[in-house]
């Protein structure tokens, strides 16, 4: 199955470094690598309608930067491959935003949002305790707290990133060739 469009949140540059060595140091402990760019999914499609952007480009702005509060763990998945996430809460503003999104996109769950950061992708069911457990023990305790600095739409299959809101990032953070 091909990677689906995405309206996500990135993080301030510190806070997806501290997320990149949670990732390092469970890699280092045996667990697979997670290579992921660490991010928030607001609403996500095989093919991303035009008007979802759009609405994503008016809505976004205003709310973003955006603090995100990591209030717990999360698995996902009832089937053999599993995905364990941070529970994240953020502001009623950016909340709001976000469902308004959801709600527009057809192939989306409705007004209905669960912000979350993915710290464990595809990972096998049998081992979601003890990673879990890895990742309590190497998370910081002063790792609570994140803030979302930018809103983009991600095109895998085009390789395509555009900015929404927030800062511009580089090529290099998601290997979009080309920005627009």
């Amino acid at each position: 199955m091909a990677s689906p469009d995405n309206i996500l949140l990135h993080l301030a540059e510190d806070d997806e470094q501290q997320v990149r060595d949670v990732f390092k140091r469970l890699a280092e402990r045996g667990f697979q690598a997670q290579q992921q760019t660490p991010h928030v999914t607001i609403t996500f499609s095989p093919a991303m309608p035009a008007d979802v952007v759009q609405c994503a480009a008016e809505l976004l702005p205003p709310v973003v930067p955006a603090s995100l509060k990591r209030v717990g763990s999360v698995v996902f998945g009832t089937k053999r491959k599993q995905t364990v996430a941070w529970l994240l809460e953020t502001t009623d503003e950016l909340e709001r935003a976000a469902r308004q999104i959801s709600a527009l996109n057809p192939d989306g769950r409705g007004p209905r949002w669960i912000p979350h950061l993915t710290v464990g992708l595809r990972l096998p069911r049998e081992i979601v305790p003890e990673y879990m457990r890895a990742l309590d023990e190497l998370t910081s305790s002063h790792l609570k707290e994140f803030t979302a600095v930018r809103a983009a739409f991600w095109r895998p299959r085009a390789q395509e990133l555009r900015v929404l809101a927030g800062a511009t990032m580089n090529d290099s953070v998601l290997g979009a060739s080309d920005l627009t």
